[in-house]
């Protein structure tokens, strides 16, 4: 991943040292657990104990390690290696009965749960920002629009609390993503336990905040990467829907929006008037880039027999590149949000733009219920509607329906002076709220 889209939090899960100190975790507490069945001499495993607990260790030596693998052309065995060589006669006992994906997959699932940890704080604070903004917008009125075009009267605050419903799925979604990929793997050649038992993979996954997994043949199942990076995928999709309504609100025409523009800031380097929407563009940028983890995910699942490794190299890649740039993603929608320039008086001038077009089922609705047929009363209001439409808003759809004899000979004036009320289309923003964040 790229320095430009990182965050050091997240970034430093995936460095070698993180990865590195994990293998010796899991090597480790499974030489622990050796020694408390018997399986490895028990003074061995405390000594192996205490060479963890005192550090011996010391600064992971990446390089070293790097040079040795260069040779056994094996990642598992140069860190062994290596780390043995820190030890006395004792360090025979590391690996006992274990194959390099008892380290690589448990190591992963460590990797993935830490990054979850810190994406769902991302989302937490997302959250916090989106709810303080909904509620500060809940009764400023703009338009809804359906295909792009004026529909109906809302809230921009009701734009934010549905933000804030899908991104509080999201959360769930990831909560549960983050315990299923959670499993611990201590199982052998082909998972089968033959020569280290159950019990250490329990210990290990104890140790590490794990659960076993039920079946791990040589591999944890890559069911659960893709889940994983599915959920990833929906959460980069939410945060574009939201910078792409973002960036269509922005647009000159439009402007009931504007992303924060700091003093100093230069929008483009031809144009000095330029203010352009930067980061919810950027944002768009970074959402295909999670995605683009989601398929690979997917094709990992079906692995040779027992195991093939065709899901390693993939790993590497969208293991640090899905959650560093999501991470990154997050943090920077929430800056946007938490800053965002919000113009009510610009949403009402463009709410009232269309002569009044935005009242025009309540009229039909209106119509039907004083006796004409719904294909009428459609008729009827459109017939008048395409005039106001035609004029771009010059006339009014009002003063159009009050000098209809077919109109006013079912409404009269005042009746329809009542079906232009703004207020109208506001009144269950409470009830949604309700149903949102709950009765506060």
């Amino acid at each position: 991943m790229i320095a430009r889209y990182s965050r050091p939090e997240m970034t430093a899960i995936w460095s070698s040292e993180n990865r590195y100190r994990i293998w010796w975790q899991i090597e480790v507490f499974a030489a622990e657990a050796m020694g408390r069945i018997g399986m490895i001499p028990a003074k061995d495993a405390k000594v192996i104990r205490k060479a963890y607990d005192d550090n011996l260790l010391g600064e992971i030596d990446v390089p070293a390690i790097d040079a040795i693998e260069a040779v056994t052309k094996h990642d598992v065995i140069a860190f062994l290696t290596w780390a043995g060589e820190k030890l006395g006669p004792e360090k025979r006992w590391l690996h006992q009965g274990m194959t390099s994906s008892d380290v690589l997959d448990t190591a992963l699932a460590v990797q993935l749960k830490q990054s979850a940890d810190i994406l769902l704080a991302d989302l937490d604070r997302l959250l916090g920002v989106l709810k303080r903004r909904a509620f500060e917008h809940k009764l400023t009125p703009t338009i809804g629009r359906s295909h792009g075009i004026h529909a109906e009267p809302v809230t921009f605050g009701l734009k934010l609390a549905q933000a804030y419903a899908e991104f509080e799925r999201n959360r769930e979604r990831l909560a549960r993503a983050r315990d299923d990929i959670a499993t611990c793997a201590i199982s052998g050649a082909v998972g089968t336990f033959a020569n280290v038992p159950p019990e250490v993979e329990e210990h290990v996954a104890s140790e590490l905040g794990l659960k076993p997994e039920p079946v791990s043949t040589q591999v944890i199942p890559r069911d659960r990467h893709a889940m994983f990076f599915a959920t990833l995928g929906v959460i980069a999709s939410s945060i574009e829907r939201l910078a792409t309504e973002i960036r269509h609100l922005q647009r000159t025409e439009v402007l009931e929006v504007e992303e924060y523009f700091a003093p100093g800031q230069k929008g483009s380097s031809a144009m000095p008037h330029k203010r352009n929407p930067v980061l919810t563009e950027n944002l768009t940028g970074l959402a295909r880039m999670v995605r683009g983890a989601v398929i690979p995910a997917m094709e990992n699942v079906a692995l040779w027999h027992e195991r093939d490794i065709s899901h390693s190299s993939v790993e590497r890649f969208i293991g640090p590149d899905a959650t560093i740039t999501l991470d990154f993603a997050l943090a920077r929608l929430t800056q946007v949000i938490d800053k965002l320039l919000v113009y009510p008086e610009r949403m009402l001038k463009n709410l009232n733009r269309m002569g009044g077009l935005i009242h025009s089922q309540r009229v039909l609705l209106a119509l039907t219920q004083a006796g004409l047929s719904r294909e009428d009363s459609y008729s009827l209001v459109q017939r008048n509607a395409m005039k106001v439409w035609d004029s771009d808003g010059e006339l009014s759809l009002l003063e159009l329906l009050k000098k209809d004899p077919q109109v006013t000979s079912r409404l009269p004036a005042d009746q329809l002076e009542e079906l232009f009320d703004l207020d109208y289309h506001l009144k269950r923003v409470d009830t949604i709220f309700e149903r949102v964040f709950g009765k506060e």
